[in-house]
């Protein structure tokens, strides 16, 4: 038997609400069978934070630090914490439910389809492996998280490589349909990061800040040369295709395509409303 034959887009820069927007329509197109399971890459302009799902912006977030910095800003329709996309692969994957290959469980439906990233990984000659929590304290803190920056903890089967998180991602099933998108880094302004994020004091802050450096690293902080996004998609690529056993297909979306994306951008992740309504 053949290999399955999945849709790959690289859709390179996008503003944050057309990222969204894209992840939502390609979701939906898959629920109606208009289009295979499918593998996206793109990248952010400008460089944006993007919240989870459940998120408290006033409580949460510095917007004016936001807006200081020139970042764009979106809400997610994945939950999980604030992502600052800048210097990264962004990645998506929308597959049915239902697909031969896919456990029921979320925990375990990540793992499959993050055993494509960490294929990518090692062939970018770094020893990743996934993360999984052994005690119940490292299970609580997946509960209840401290803090409200993404790359502050691993969760289950994220990737690591010496023991810190090198890849984040967040999952949601809507209308039968899984997509889980996720921050592969390859360089991190960890200042500019943290000063986006409410702190009950400067010590708080800076206490997070340093823990920070123990629990998450990007990928050319463990190269001894630099390793660009062309690279780094190359590697994915091929990770994606040997992680889930599948032959990936390039694709452009089509100018009717393109506007229904671009509408939903403008009535949804654009809008004050979806943003900050929580």
């Amino acid at each position: 038997m053949g290999k399955e034959i999945w849709r790959f887009i690289d859709s390179g820069n996008c503003s944050p609400a057309f990222n969204m927007a894209l992840d939502e329509a390609l979701l939906e197109w898959h629920s109606e069978g208009k289009i295979p399971p499918t593998i996206r890459f793109y990248g952010w302009n400008p460089p944006t934070l993007s919240i989870g799902y459940f998120q408290k912006v006033e409580k949460e977030i510095d917007m004016e630090a936001v807006r200081k910095h020139g970042l764009g800003f979106v809400r997610r329709p994945t939950g999980g914490r604030g992502v600052l996309h800048d210097k990264e692969l962004t990645y998506s994957v929308i597959v049915s439910e239902e697909h031969p290959d896919m456990p029921k469980t979320v925990t375990e439906a990540y793992r499959v389809i993050s055993q494509g990233i960490l294929e990518g990984f090692k062939l970018l000659g770094l020893d990743a492996y996934f993360a999984v929590p052994k005690t119940e304290e490292e299970k609580a803190d997946l509960r209840n998280p401290r803090s409200a920056v993404c790359f502050d903890a691993p969760s289950w089967y994220e990737l690591v490589v010496e023991g810190r998180k090198v890849a984040g991602s967040a999952q949601t099933r809507q209308k039968g349909v899984i997509l889980q998108h996720g921050s592969i880094l390859l360089d991190l302004d960890e200042d500019l990061l943290f000063s986006l994020f409410k702190y009950p004091n400067e010590r708080v802050k800076e206490r997070l800040q340093r823990n920070f450096k123990n629990k998450a690293v990007a990928i050319n902080e463990l190269t001894d040369r630099k390793i660009t996004v062309e690279e780094a998609k190359e590697a994915f690529y091929k990770g994606f295709e040997k992680g889930l056993n599948i032959v990936l297909e390039p694709y452009t979306l089509s100018s009717e395509e393109l506007e229904y994306v671009n509408e939903i951008a403008r009535t949804k992740y654009e809008t004050d409303e979806w943003n900050f309504r929580r």
